[in-house]
């Protein structure tokens, strides 16, 4: 049921040239929020430098750096705004939790791997944040040592909480438009994306090492390829035999095009555990640093095929993926109960904190 509230949400998301999921992340919650409670008000604080910044749908403020790096525009803008809930994703320095909480705002910090995490557990911080939200699976990240639970203990202070992916579930008719659109059938098509499109590896666009694969990836199978290169990639969009190019999709079209795809080559960030809660056969290639481990315990946990991206390599592990005893033996590991979607936490959470 829809009931009306006048809360006021802050998205603090780490922002930049390269990387996007912390952005899309809190766009979810952001849309998500708007859908329950349609007289919230939300406001984000972004970098100028992020090329999706200016197409937010919500209203904004461009800093000229990461809000991290921004500590006095920070503290300033929640100064102005007065917010009742600040989400700080992966982003924030202590300083600026602890204004937020100042303020009398509740704080919710979300990191995505184990050296976030730490931070978000020093005392300093964890005594100004109200909820911290991990969005990985146990199985990916590990549990917390002994030693922090005892100290969160100490201060009384919950212990973070594994959400896993944030996503919004597909839906039957936002797949059948994107299909129509497209021109694509269910289940016949293999769907290539490098994250972001802004990754560089030894020079070289990720975005553009996906998109040759994909080609190849058609002349090998005759499989049709969808290539999603994503808002931050900088150049003009190639035309390759064999491959759909989409420039970028939301995260509700997005997931409603990885839901309806035979199989998937992705990047190590968010899509590939959303891809593992929806049960797909999934190769995931690293593009930046705190991919590697994630990949390797998808793997090490049979859920996932992992790759480097030296095209020859990365070429023979799609085959392998598309092979019938590899899409097989994925999808029987996927049967294991991985569905976890951290959107319906978050939005339990929030719901006990906004004003009525």
């Amino acid at each position: 049921m829809t009931v009306q509230t006048s809360t006021k949400f802050l998205f603090i998301p780490v922002s930049s040239a390269e990387g996007i999921g912390e952005y899309m992340r809190s766009m979810i919650i952001a849309d998500e929020v708007k859908r329950l409670w349609p007289s919230a008000e939300i406001k984000f604080i972004l970098s100028q430098q992020a090329p999706y910044a200016a197409q937010c749908p919500y209203p904004a403020v461009l800093l000229e750096d990461t809000p991290t790096k921004q500590v006095k525009a920070v503290n300033q803008v929640m100064s102005d705004y007065l917010p009742d809930i600040v989400l700080f994703d992966a982003s924030g320095r202590k300083s600026q939790l602890a204004h937020a909480h100042k303020l009398g705002a509740k704080v919710i910090f979300l990191s995505q791997h184990k050296r976030k995490r730490s931070r978000g557990m020093k005392i300093g911080r964890a005594l100004v944040t109200d909820c911290h939200w991990v969005v990985q699976p146990e199985f990916v990240i590990g549990p917390i040592s002994w030693l922090d639970r005892l100290k969160l203990k100490l201060i009384n202070k919950p212990a973070p909480l594994n959400i896993g992916p944030v996503f919004t579930q597909p839906d039957a008719s936002t797949q059948s438009a994107l299909l129509a659109q497209y021109q694509l059938t269910q289940n016949e098509f293999v769907l290539f994306n490098a994250g972001s499109g802004g990754h560089k590896l030894n020079g070289e666009l990720a975005a553009d090492i996906f998109a040759q694969a994909a080609h190849e990836s058609y002349k090998a199978s005759g499989i049709t390829s969808v290539m999603v290169f994503g808002p931050n990639y900088p150049n003009p969009l190639p035309e390759l035999e064999g491959v759909v190019v989409i420039p970028q999709l939301n995260n509700q079209q997005f997931i409603n095009m990885l839901a309806a795809a035979k199989a998937a080559v992705l990047s190590g960030g968010d899509t590939l555990l959303q891809a593992i809660a929806l049960r797909k056969p999934t190769l995931a290639v690293p593009v930046s640093k705190d991919q590697p481990p994630r990949i390797a315990k998808c793997v090490s946990a049979n859920v996932a095929l992992g790759s480097v991206t030296e095209l020859d390599v990365l070429n023979g592990n799609i085959k392998q993926l598309l092979s019938s005893e590899g899409i097989m033996r994925l999808a029987t590991s996927l049967e294991k109960d991985y569905k976890l979607n951290g959107l319906d936490l978050v939005m339990k959470q929030l719901e006990r904190w906004i004003r009525l």
